[in-house]
C-alpha cells in the first residue's frame, strides 16, 4: 500500500499548481483521501477531502475555508489518483503539502489520526 505525493513547486501569487496522489494497492474510490498541508513554522492542517463512493458521503467533497472557492478536488478512477487543482494560489499557501487515506470515511475530516495511510510530501511555495 502507497501513495505517491506529487506536482509541488515555485509559482508566483495568483499562479495555480495541481498537485496528484496516486495510490497503489488500495483503490482511491474505496477511501476518503484529504490533502493535509503545513506551512513553515506551524501545525499540519486540513485543507481538502474528497469522501469514499460507498459511505454515506457520497464521494462529497469538503474545503477548509481558507481553500474555498480556489481549491478543487477530484478522484481520476482510472488512474487511481486524487488531484487537488489549486487556483489563485497565495502566498499562505507556501507548505509541504501531505495526501492521506482513511479506510472509512473520518468523523472528523481533519483528525490526522483518522488516516491509515500518508504520502510522503510535496512541497509548494508562492512567492509575492
Amino acid at each position: 500500500v502507497q501513495l505517491q505525493a506529487s506536482g509541488g513547486g515555485l509559482v508566483q501569487a495568483g499562479g495555480s499548481l495541481r498537485l496528484s496522489c496516486a495510490a497503489s494497492g488500495f483503490k482511491v474510490s474505496d477511501h476518503a483521501i484529504t490533502w493535509f498541508r503545513q506551512a513553515p513554522g506551524k501545525g499540519r492542517e486540513g485543507a481538502s477531502s474528497i469522501y469514499s463512493v460507498h459511505g454515506g458521503a457520497n464521494g462529497r467533497a469538503i474545503y477548509a475555508d481558507a481553500v474555498k472557492d480556489r481549491f478543487t478536488i477530484y478522484r481520476e478512477d482510472a488512474t487511481n489518483t486524487v488531484y487537488l487543482q489549486m487556483n489563485r494560489l497565495k502566498p499562505e499557501d507556501t507548505a509541504v503539502y501531505y495526501c492521506a487515506a482513511a479506510q472509512r470515511d473520518p468523523p472528523l475530516v481533519w483528525r490526522e489520526s483518522q488516516y491509515d495511510y500518508w504520502g510522503q510530501g510535496t512541497q509548494v511555495t508562492v512567492s509575492s
